[in-house]
């Protein structure tokens, strides 16, 4: 059973992934619990004990976390019931694909071609976006790079616990 401070951890989550991703309370809320609880593992129906929520409500925020690949189901051999747990890929960086910001950049190019007569104060917003996103593209790469030495020097002084790429 979880303590107060761990629901209280879990409710503060929810409040921002709410807040800063649009993303349901529920989900926000599983994903912090998700951080803290103990065992790491759990059922559906251990989650819906431990954040007071219907079977129905954790089973949506589960998809939609593993959705984004921040949670994953699994079940070991024998038993009948997945277990719920945070998907360690999801600890890397996010977004950082710089693909992802070239097309980024292309659908606003695109959006851009439909203003091509228009006034520089109607076409800014557009091109500011296309900069932004070829800056992120450009520099994104560089910048994970930066994160895998830096997290591999905290793991070789011990700062982070081994766990591999």
């Amino acid at each position: 059973m979880p303590n107060d401070s761990q629901l209280l951890f879990a409710d503060h989550v929810g409040r921002f992934y709410a807040r800063q991703y649009g993303f349901p309370p529920m989900a926000g809320r599983l994903l912090g619990y998700l951080f803290v609880c103990d065992p790491a593992q759990q059922t559906i129906d251990e989650l819906g004990e431990a954040l007071l929520a219907s079977r129905s409500a954790i089973t949506g925020a589960v998809k939609l976390l593993e959705s984004y690949g921040m949670a994953r189901r699994g079940r070991t051999a024998g038993e009948r019931m997945d277990r719920v747990s945070l998907n360690p890929a999801s600890q890397q960086p996010q977004n950082f694909d710089a693909a992802l910001h070239k097309e980024h950049a292309a659908l606003f190019r695109e959006g851009l071609a439909l203003l091509t007569d228009a006034p520089p104060e109607r076409r800014g917003p557009l091109e500011e976006m296309v900069a932004l996103a070829e800056f992120l593209a450009e520099r994104l790469p560089r910048l994970v790079e930066e994160w895998h030495a830096h997290r591999d020097e905290l793991r070789a002084r011990g700062k982070l616990p081994n766990q591999g790429a």
